[in-house]
């Protein structure tokens, strides 16, 4: 789902786990890796884009639909080359930044930190929520009202009762700070409230 609204509904709770790399042992399955990547399609068929650019090819594809830009958890195998092994591949929220929208539609519902990162043209979250059965909504919203690039990442609970821990994947596309014809990283400040309040994260899009 792109998050083309104000306020993008999320739906994608994964449980899984995020293993750069797995030792094989005998009687174990080939060793592994698990990443974020973005959907490209080149006909009917799939291809897997890395944030450092590196396109990777499936030799199959199985039980697998996704648009052109969808951004993904990918956990492969390396065949050789750009060819892997798909173990298998999930859907995660991939939105943009809204540039209207802040602060009338911000929510500062809080979460739990777990990972945060610019890869390639894309800002990268891993956070836990308390989920039970109401879909979450996310966004990220630019404060035009401030001299620097602030971003605040928006989360509402919609009154979700208290549920149980639940990991929450996101990856929004950096592509409107505008790069400098210069090439020079772009600064930018991430806001996100959390249980414990508000953290600030001092990042750069290369």
């Amino acid at each position: 789902m792109r998050g083309h609204s104000h306020t993008a509904t999320f739906l994608a709770f994964l449980l899984v786990f995020l293993l750069s790399s797995c030792e094989k042992d005998p009687g174990r399955m080939d060793d592994y890796l698990v990443e974020f990547a973005t959907v490209v399609k080149e006909n009917s068929k799939y291809r897997f884009r890395l944030d450092n650019g590196r396109l990777l090819i499936p030799e199959e594809v199985k039980d697998y639909s996704g648009e052109e830009g969808q951004r993904v958890i990918l956990n492969y195998v390396p065949l050789g080359g750009d060819a892997i092994k798909i173990n298998f591949v999930s859907n995660i929220f991939t939105g943009s930044i809204q540039a209207e929208g802040f602060p009338q539609n911000y929510s500062d519902d809080p979460v739990k930190i777990q990972s945060v990162w610019v890869g390639g043209d894309w800002l990268n979250l891993i956070l836990e929520i308390e989920y039970l059965n109401v879909p979450h909504k996310v966004a990220l919203f630019r404060d035009h009202s401030s001299s620097s690039a602030d971003l605040y990442f928006s989360h509402s609970s919609e009154n979700d009762p208290p549920g149980y821990p639940r990991m929450m994947y996101a990856s929004f596309l950096l592509s409107d700070l505008q790069k400098p014809t210069s090439g020079s990283p772009v600064p930018f400040r991430l806001f996100i409230n959390t249980y414990t309040g508000m953290r600030i994260f001092e990042l750069e899009l290369k």
